[in-house]
């Protein structure tokens, strides 16, 4: 058999020798997935799905790895990793590249297999899907799970519908019929219906089937040309309907080996229209046989139960079946090779005897072929409506070996003869050999009747008395003992039934139905005449025991009995128990593997050799106490030797005390319904069950009065909470009402210290604002005597340039205006004086200007100090308050003194400016005297100089207007006195008119000393008007600093 291991590998071959040779049982290739690392591992396949021409397959691992296999090409590709287990896949699309995978994440995507892109992303489900199923068109897909099944649209990936059901119901599956518009949708009560793909209308449904055929239907398989459904479930029974006529045309049985149809598929055929004949069964021992529907024969089969096959599927055109093995590989069979290898003739019959099991050699795969029977003898079949067709298995045993004759062609000769030479049966194979050995009849109805009368009153409370940790095998036990006491009542009594029962439980948990017979059938076989001496453990039995004791060590019985140690205590634990408290797992089946191979009585021989093999640690106990301990805690006894031990004990014990004569043969449960146990003491058991009724019936009524003393307790308890919140709501709003009195006795004393506080605060207020207009008046006061002599300076100062100018007007008799030299020099002369004269203003001017503004600045820088101290003051405690006060009147103090100083400072610079003024006019008064005279020079020589220049401009300028002006000015001059202001005006207009005809360089200076007088004597006036408004309407500032001047 080829085998491809894909490894670490995106793409490679995936085959080495000719394509499409077949090895045996018709495997092309065994493919695997292993990763190589620290801990070796195989990645197991989950799903597998051929494309729509059959020739590429499409596989998805349990970490999300998607591989595509172009059988043509022997190539494959890994096209995707979604990184989580997928549940199902669809390669059947319109768009042949793409492929649509369902994930662990309940989401269903789209890839691409050319770019390996994801084309969309469908969400909607709320649990696994667990079927894909594609329109013939490749545009729509229905998903499906247990819940829901949605409809959805391939070209633009959008829901177009979704199927609700009740979570009591739950979907099996829906899938679109071939060659139809056709959906139908499978519901786990057995329902069937058709819709209408476009409508989306109910069509028709499946009427159910006839009674004593029913099964609840898990999977489905259609025909190509949609006209034929074949549905299994739980049973090795197939039904067949006929969607045309939609009613149920047969029902087949398949062998005896099938108990549970996983998966169903039919096989194309390119000649038979659609109409497939040939089924593919995948039941539960993990082996697909197909079968003809219309002969019921047995065609080939594929897996086994060393290579079990988990799912599979079949190329649309019949050339290739791929499945997915236990073991997480990838099988790919050639349905030629298979159907050539069923053609062939069947071998001699006596061969089918002398054989080993199946599967290992070539004879035994033609024994395979002859005891499946696939064309041995004749069908029978009965007329009626529904025609059962059943698939049997034919005997080939001979007479004289039948009664050594086990289910599943197994011989229990060569049993014994394999556990005698090696001890113990292969644990692969145990539980089937044991199934074979008890020959378990697998009663599901019967079965199915027990469990569906719940859980007996006896277990309800199971798990107070055995607190398992796993709570489904807590159920597991729970049901299993539940059916045994509904099948018969003394288990409902018995107190160590689940002593007895639970190693069973434990090893067959997932299959309740195999675990149920195993103990019934150890109880009919191996516990017989244990319940006749009910309540009490079964004396006679461990009478039998004692005296095999008695008979092979009598010391030991001496020993037991001389500490009053007696079968109740030696051997009833070990009884009772199954040997499972003093054995291991491995020892306890190896243990059984003995007895179920055995008589009966055998599991007694087992407990006695259990006792004998231990004597020489029971000859050293003396207390009762550790004969208990003993046969109740594991021991350091070799299994082996007991296992010999016991046989010796069977063919060493004489017949008349052997337990063989005593106890019947091993007897099987009978198929269709389980025998009647009634092997007990039934009034005992009905007077204990009576007894019990009564005390559970009493138990209920101690219960419902419990429950109503509970309810009256809750009733008082919720009374008496009432009213201990009602008294603790009025204990609370006492305590509130008190806190509010408090509160408000709190809030009378805050307001009374409010308005103390107030009281202060207004007083210091008042004082404040006592202080604040005491220095405002001081700095007023002080401001008035600086503007009073800033005005009287001013005055000063305009009186003497009265004086000033009146002297000049007085010495400078203008004798003749038209002396324009003379009047130059004198003028020049006057403008000389003006200029420093107006110079000394100026710096009067500016001194009195900084003065004033030196006074402003200090007052804002006051004003700012002022209003940063008024805030500090504010926020500050009353404490500091008086600490205010007492620097308020140190700066005043301060200030006071500064402020004579000042004035002190002041009187003396306005002494020094009295003596300089007086200096100054003694001084002027010289210089005065002086041009005078220079003048009166001066004078003369300007009128000579006048008259020529007016005589030569008459001449010249006759028709001037502006001579006639000087004209007209000389003749006035004398007539009117020399006025300060019009002088220079006059003065100026001359020597402007004489500095355009002689171009004097000091006219200009002149007119601006002229125009500095006028813009200072402007000045002066505005002052005047100033502070004489000021003196009128003054009203005080809005704030003036505390710390500024004192009066």
């Amino acid at each position: 058999m080829e085998r491809c291991d894909l490894g670490e590998r995106r793409r490679g071959p995936i085959w080495t020798r000719r394509a499409g040779a077949a090895g045996p049982r018709g495997v092309i290739v065994n493919i695997i997935h292993s990763v190589q690392g620290y801990h070796s591992k195989t990645i197991h396949f989950l799903n597998v799905a051929f494309d729509s021409s059959g020739d590429s397959l499409l596989a998805g691992d349990r970490q999300g790895n998607i591989y595509v296999f172009d059988l043509n090409a022997n190539r494959f590709n890994l096209v995707q990793r979604t990184m989580q287990a997928c549940t199902a896949l669809a390669f059947n699309l319109r768009r042949k590249t793409e492929f649509l995978v369902a994930l662990a994440d309940y989401s269903v995507k789209c890839f691409d297999t050319g770019t390996q892109e994801l084309v969309s992303w469908m969400r909607g489900h709320e649990s696994s899907v667990s079927s894909i199923s594609v329109h013939g068109s490749g545009k729509f897909a229905i998903t499906t799970s247990t819940d829901t099944a949605q409809l959805w649209d391939l070209d633009t990936f959008q829901r177009i519908r979704k199927l609700n059901v009740r979570q009591s119901v739950g979907i099996q599956k829906v899938f679109f019929l071939p060659l139809s518009n056709t959906i139908l949708s499978c519901f786990k009560d057995n329902s069937v219906f058709a819709w209408e793909f476009d409508t989306l209308h109910c069509k028709y449904q499946l009427s159910a089937p006839v009674e004593g055929s029913v099964l609840f239907y898990k999977v489905f398989a259609v025909t190509r040309d949609g006209h034929t459904l074949v549905a299994g479930g739980k049973s090795n029974h197939l039904h067949v309907w006929c969607l045309e006529l939609k009613r149920l045309m047969r029902i087949i049985q398949m062998p005896e080996k099938v108990r549970a149809v996983r998966h169903l598929e039919f096989l194309p055929d390119s000649f038979d229209g659609g109409s497939n004949q040939v089924l593919g069964v995948l039941s539960q021992d993990n082996i697909m046989r197909f079968i003809n529907i219309e002969t019921c024969k047995l065609l080939f089969d594929i897996g086994s139960p060393e290579e079990g096959i988990s799912t599979a599927v079949i190329s649309p055109n019949g050339q290739y079946i791929a499945s997915v093995m236990e073991n997480g590989s990838l099988n790919l069979y050639s349905v030629q090779a298979l159907t050539q290898e069923g053609n062939k003739p069947p071998p001699f019959m006596f061969k089918v005897v002398e054989d080993g099991p199946k599967y290992t050699s070539e004879t035994n795969k033609l024994i395979t072929k002859v005891t499946s029977g696939r064309s041995k003898g004749p069908w029978k079949s009965k007329q009626s409506k529904i025609q059962s067709k059943l698939l049997k298995l034919q005997a080939n045993t001979s007479l004289e070996n039948k009664e050594n004759e086990l289910p599943g062609g197994l011989s229990k000769k060569r049993l014994q003869a394999l556990l005698k030479g090696f001890g113990e049966y292969p644990a692969k194979y145990r539980m089937f050999v044991w199934r074979s050995l008890l020959q378990l009849p697998e009663n599901h109805l019967a079965f199915s009747s027990l469990i569906d009368r719940g859980i007996h009153s006896a277990f309800v409370n199971i798990q107070k008395e055995y607190p398992i940790k796993s709570g489904k095998l807590l159920r597991v036990l729970q049901r299993t003992l539940s059916a045994l006491a509904h099948w018969s009542a003394i288990f409902a009594e018995t107190p160590y039934m689940p002593l007895l029962a639970f190693p069973f439980v434990k090893l067959f948990q997932n299959n309740q139905l195999i675990c149920f017979e195993v103990v019934a059938t150890v109880v009919v076989n191996f516990c017989q005449h244990w319940f006749e001496y009910f309540p009490n453990p079964p004396v006679n039995i461990l009478g039998m025991m004692e005296n095999v004791l008695a008979y092979h060590d009598k010391e030991l019985l001496q020993h037991l009995i001389k500490y009053n140690v007696t079968s109740q205590v030696y051997a009833w634990p070990l009884l009772e128990t199954l040997l499972s408290e003093v054995l291991t797992r491995e020892e306890w089946l190896k243990t059984f593997d003995n007895i179920f191979s055995s008589h009966p009585s055998y599991f007694l021989m087992i407990v006695v050799a259990y006792v004998i093999c231990s004597r020489a640690p029971l000859l050293h106990c003396n207390q009762a106490a550790d004969f208990e301990y003993f046969f109740h805690h594991r021991n350091n006894v070799d299994i082996n030797v007991v296992i010999k031990e016991a046989y010796h004990l069977m063919e060493a014990t004489p017949l008349d005390i052997h337990p063989q004569h005593m106890l019947d043969d091993f007897t099987p449960l009978t198929k269709g319904q389980y025998p009647v146990f009634n092997k007990y003491p039934v009034f005992i058991v009905n007077y204990q069950a009576q007894k019990w009724e009564k005390i559970r019936q009493d138990e209920i009524e101690y219960l419902r009065e419990r429950q109503l003393a509970h309810e009256s307790e809750a009733i008082a308890q919720e009374q008496k909470a009432e009213d201990e919140a009602w008294y603790q709501k009025q204990k609370l709003l006492q305590e509130a009402e008190e806190q509010r009195q408090k509160i408000l006795l709190e809030e009378e004393k805050l307001a009374e210290q409010r308005q103390r506080l107030a009281v202060v605060k207004r007083e210091l207020k008042i004082k404040e604002l006592q202080l604040l207009d005491a220095s405002r008046r001081c700095f007023l006061n002080y401001q008035q005597d600086q503007l009073q002599m800033e005005l009287k300076r001013l005055n000063d100062e305009i009186a003497r340039k009265h004086l000033i100018k009146d002297q000049e007007a007085v010495t400078k008799e203008i004798k003749e205006e038209l002396e324009a030299h003379r009047r130059k020099v004198d003028l020049e002369d006057q403008r000389v004086q003006r200029l420093i004269e107006t110079d000394k203003e100026e710096i009067q001017k500016a001194h009195s200007v900084a003065e004033e503004n030196l006074a402003k600045a200090e007052q804002k820088h006051t004003d700012s100090d002022w209003r940063l101290q008024r805030q500090r003051r504010l926020r500050r405690d009353d404490q500091d308050r008086e600490k205010r006060y007492r620097e308020i009147v140190k700066l005043l103090h301060d200030n006071r003194v500064k402020e004579a100083e000042l004035l002190k400072a002041m009187r003396e610079t306005e002494k020094e400016k009295q003596e300089d003024v007086v200096q100054n006019k003694a001084q002027l008064e010289e210089e005065q005297k002086a041009a005078a005279a220079v003048d009166g020079h001066r004078k003369q020589f300007l009128d000579d100089k006048m008259n020529d220049e007016l005589e030569l401009a008459e001449k010249l300028q006759k028709e001037d207007g502006h001579f006639e002006r000087l004209h007209n000015l000389k003749a006035r001059c004398p007539e009117r006195g020399v006025d300060v202001h019009q002088v220079p005006r006059s003065g100026n207009i001359c020597l402007n008119d004489l500095s355009t005809l002689a171009s004097s360089p000091h006219n200009r200076r002149r007119a601006e000393l002229a125009r500095q007088e006028r813009e200072l004597m402007a000045e002066v006036r505005q002052l005047r008007r100033r502070l004489a408004s000021q003196a009128k309407g003054r009203h005080p500032p809005a704030r003036f600093p505390a710390t500024t001047w004192s009066p």
